[in-house]
């Protein structure tokens, strides 16, 4: 009989992690420490902690942060007891949530931290977003999100920055998620998310308060395989407003570089958007924006411009799939029928794959113009990256040869 491979997605792991932990930051007689506590759930009947680490069989256990305090040099850590993904309330569990559930809640709160003015909708998969959305509704800013690359999205997790309505339930009910993460549910929306028996349903009544989040820090830590560790803050972007933007400049043998155009009222809330959502984004990265919603996002590559046209072919394959799948309920890969396949290419060729307009995001930058070139050809209309390369002034010409506008951070975004 065939072995049952299936089993080991099932079974939880019996950890041997302890109930307590503490992490101290010694200097000569002072002694800073951080005491964390192991969470656990009951669920039919099992008093577990995650299911497992990254693999089925690989130990895992979740902390949270229960007291201490830690001031190094200017930063400081965020205070105990503001529990977000570290003290979920399991709704509807399924299942016990494994370790890449939680982080790709945590990741998903990292970028909605920055949106909580207006209904958002952040669908993040192997600690990558799939899609990011704002509108008007929260049912739309998830059904933008979701189409913006529903193949991706497919067994993902949904982050809401707003309670969860029926009509936002219906719609991600349509799809196979694994976590969908809110700061509250309407009455009969758990009714409807009941039908999907894995699905687990996490309410964070912090998400209500995410904003004041933003600018926290936590201490990362990264173990080598010798055991070592590098430990450094969190990062935190400095760029989070149309002021903190500068108008691409510099100067190169005693001769002044600038880009002729500054960006556009539109352009600017594209481009602050996408900076933001790219503080989520493992690098190398680009992704390009258009409309508060993410069109193509290219993540964790080593070159630029790789990166830069893996978001552009992804715009292209995503809108195909998008207007397949609006058009005739199908997915662009399963349409049959050649004639409808070309009408679909042809739609998409002529919208150069939703990118024209649209705004470029690098979390590093360009060190030559052939990265910046990627998106130009495409239509975008505005850039945005850190700057600082000697060849900055390669990307301002680039940028002006087709009216194309640029800013830049001065602060370099990578996540590894």
């Amino acid at each position: 009989m065939a072995e049952d491979l299936k089993k080991m997605y099932r079974t939880i792991v019996d950890d041997h992690f302890p109930p307590r932990m503490e992490i101290s930051f010694v200097e000569e007689k002072e002694r800073q420490t951080l005491f964390y506590e192991k969470v656990l759930w009951t669920i039919d009947g099992e008093n577990k902690g995650l299911r497992y680490g990254e693999n089925p069989g690989q130990e895992a256990a979740l902390y949270k942060l229960v007291n201490g305090n830690l001031i190094l040099g200017a930063a400081e850590s965020i205070q105990p007891g503001r529990y977000l993904a570290s003290d979920i309330e399991l709704l509807q569990s399924g299942k016990h949530p494994g370790k890449t559930n939680l982080t790709d809640a945590d990741n998903s709160l990292n970028i909605l931290r920055y949106f909580m003015d207006k209904p958002t909708a952040v669908i993040v998969k192997h600690n990558n977003p799939c899609g990011v959305a704002r509108s008007q509704s929260l049912e739309e800013a998830y059904l933008k999100a979701n189409m913006a690359d529903r193949v991706a999205a497919f067994g993902g997790c949904i982050a809401l920055n707003r309670p969860v309505d029926r009509a936002t339930a219906e719609a991600v009910n349509q799809q196979y998620a694994e976590v969908v993460v809110a700061p509250d549910f309407e009455d009969g929306v758990m009714d409807i998310f009941a039908k999907k028996k894995n699905l687990r349903v996490i309410r964070i009544g912090n998400i209500g308060r995410l904003e004041t989040f933003v600018g926290q820090r936590v201490v990362e830590f990264k173990s080598l395989i010798d055991g070592g560790i590098i430990t450094q803050w969190s990062f935190v972007p400095v760029s989070r407003t149309r002021d903190s933007l500068k108008t691409a400049e510099c100067e190169v043998k005693g001769e002044v570089y600038r880009v002729k155009r500054t960006p556009t009222e539109t352009e600017y809330s594209d481009l602050l958007f996408g900076w933001l959502v790219e503080s989520g984004i493992t690098s190398n990265s680009v992704i390009y924006v258009k409309d508060q919603v993410t069109v193509g996002i290219g993540t964790g590559e080593q070159d630029r411009v790789g990166v830069a046209e893996i978001a552009r072919d992804k715009a292209y394959r995503k809108l195909a799939d998008r207007y397949c799948f609006e058009e005739y309920g199908i997915a662009y890969n399963d349409m049959k029928e050649k004639e409808k396949r070309a009408e679909i290419d042809y739609r998409v060729a002529s919208e150069k794959g939703g990118l024209i307009g649209a705004a470029m995001v690098s979390d590093a930058f360009f060190p030559f113009r052939d990265g910046i070139d990627v998106g130009l050809r495409e239509g975008v209309s505005a850039v945005i990256q850190p700057g600082g390369s000697t060849n900055d002034y390669q990307s301002i010409e680039a940028c002006n040869e087709v009216d194309a506008t640029m800013v830049f951070t001065g602060q370099r975004s990578f996540k590894h």
